[in-house]
């Protein structure tokens, strides 16, 4: 009986780190492969919202000139900066390239947040504050994005429309046409 007691104890001692390292191994794939895939702070790879869409843009990715610089999430930024009259609608290109970083960092002065040029958590969520639910069809909220007015800028305020699936993506109509767009990190079709 000796022996059989032995045994167990040598097995429940060499269990401990064994279930220890492999829940480790299995806590650090989880966190981090989602984020890599798509790189926004929720690690989805689109512009996600659930409930009420006043907090949607609350939790969104970083886009800049070397983050997500070219793809449909820089796009709706472009957009954003469009609406409140920062941008011409000809710099809507999903390329996140010299005029929308300016554009960004007038943006950011004028709400008083950091002037970096890097559009992350705090710029999505001071644009949030400019969505407005119109609609709700068939489990899609529809979205007007209402420009502020009285911007310092030559280009005028604007409003663009947007609408979020029943699974919460979002997708956008840019104002020089086309679309609707996907607001994915991991692509570029606008």
């Amino acid at each position: 009986m000796s022996s059989f007691h032995s045994v167990r104890r040598v097995l429940r001692k060499a269990a401990v780190p064994a279930v220890g390292a492999a829940l480790a191994i299995g806590i650090n794939v989880t966190l981090a492969t989602p984020a890599a895939a798509s790189g926004s702070y929720t690690g989805r790879a689109y512009v996600h919202g659930t409930g009420g869409v006043s907090d949607d843009f609350d939790d969104e990715g970083v886009v800049n000139v070397s983050t997500h610089r070219s793809s449909n999430v820089t796009c709706l930024w472009q957009t954003i900066l469009w609406a409140n009259g920062y941008l011409p609608s000809s710099g809507i290109d999903g390329v996140f390239g010299d005029q929308t970083d300016a554009a960004t960092r007038n943006f950011q002065r004028d709400k008083s947040l950091g002037a970096d040029g890097s559009a992350g958590r705090n710029s999505w969520t001071k644009a949030g504050d400019r969505l407005a639910q119109t609609d709700d069809q068939n489990g899609w909220r529809y979205v007007v994005y209402r420009g502020a007015k009285g911007s310092r800028s030559s280009y005028s305020a604007h409003e663009f429309v947007l609408q979020r699936s029943p699974d919460g993506n979002f997708r956008f109509y840019p104002p020089q046409g086309g679309g609707p767009y996907w607001a994915t990190y991991n692509s570029r079709s606008c």
